[in-house]
């Protein structure tokens, strides 16, 4: 599965030069799972309030080129590999077709004691 939204660069999420922190990769990754999860009609507040907490078990990103105040980005989410136990994201962070960006993450699934548990089916087969 593959998703992608447009995200436009604040700001605020830019350092002195104008461009892009590097921690804000990780805040766009997130937006983009969190879009794509409601592109296939699944809320994540819904999901918390049954007791689903998905959790960032790991995460990387590949800086190739700088993004600047005022540019339009494409993130691009793929589900990599999906799983009762994990869910395997790979990310890409272009402009105007020109990869900015790469990452990769794993997510998991807890309950609100914090215990691992089994990914409900919904999230891991194929809609």
């Amino acid at each position: 599965m593959q998703h992608t939204i447009d995200i436009e660069v604040r700001y605020y999420e830019t350092d002195g030069q104008g461009i892009v922190h590097h921690a804000n990769y990780f805040q766009y990754f997130e937006l983009a799972r969190i879009q794509m999860l409601k592109s296939i009609g699944h809320d994540y507040a819904e999901l918390e309030e049954q007791g689903i907490l998905l959790v960032v078990h790991s995460i990387s990103a590949k800086f190739i080129a700088p993004a600047k105040f005022g540019d339009t980005l494409q993130i691009e989410t793929t589900v990599e590999r999906a799983t009762p136990a994990r869910i395997d994201h790979s990310y890409r962070v272009l402009r105007g077709g020109v990869v900015l960006a790469e990452g990769k993450s794993t997510i998991a699934c807890i309950n609100r004691a914090g215990e691992i548990q089994r990914m409900p089916s919904i999230l891991y087969q194929a809609p």
